[in-house]
């Protein structure tokens, strides 16, 4: 089966499963994820915010034009990428996400990075990298490449080999222009690092 139909499923089971009513009450939609199901590089952001929401699509908004200048730069588009959130619902009022959400929504985007196999995962913000390496501040770890092994299911041995890139989220790098310049640079990184890799 072609990865976009397993992700497709990914999709269907956590409607299907009823993963976070209160969310999924408050939102217009679930935002699953988008790009190319294919790719090398998956990126992890928090949650959906309102033109998330709207679009049905991660990334669309102010932070998303941010990162598509930043793919831009180093010679990618979205369509190269497959971009998610751990959370697939906005939740009220762009609050935070609550750790029993991010814990409910995991297993569905373990199996998203299951089908993918990315040789990269780029987290964006300190919750996405958290989900990953729950023990590291992003303003120590922001750039530095993490080989990890993550194990695909609750209590299973299968794993798979990714190198984690932690940057700060663009949200923030917004109306932070040191942030955004580290960012920037951070984010530069990604082609020497794909070549490394492959």
């Amino acid at each position: 089966m072609d990865n976009q139909l397993q992700l497709d499923a990914i999709q269907k089971s956590i409607i299907d499963d009823g993963i976070t009513p209160e969310l999924a009450t408050s939102a217009t939609q679930l935002v699953f994820g988008d790009g190319n199901p294919e790719s090398q590089i998956v990126i992890v952001g928090e949650a959906p915010g309102k033109q998330e929401d709207l679009q049905g699509k991660p990334f669309v908004g102010a932070s998303g034009k941010f990162l598509n200048e930043m793919l831009q730069m180093i010679d990618l588009k979205r369509e190269d990428i497959y971009i998610t959130n751990i959370v697939k619902y906005r939740p009220p009022e762009n609050r935070d996400p609550k750790p029993d959400e991010k814990k409910a929504f995991l297993p569905y985007l373990q199996r998203q990075l299951e089908v993918i196999k990315p040789k990269i995962l780029i987290t964006l913000g300190r919750h996405s990298l958290n989900c990953f390496l729950p023990d590291l501040q992003i303003s120590k770890v922001h750039g530095q490449p993490k080989r990890v092994s993550l194990s695909l299911k609750e209590g299973s041995e299968d794993t798979f080999t990714v190198v984690i890139l932690p940057l700060y989220h663009p949200a923030a790098a917004l109306y932070n222009p040191l942030q955004r310049q580290t960012l920037i640079d951070d984010f530069a990184q990604i082609p020497l690092l794909l070549s490394k890799i492959t």
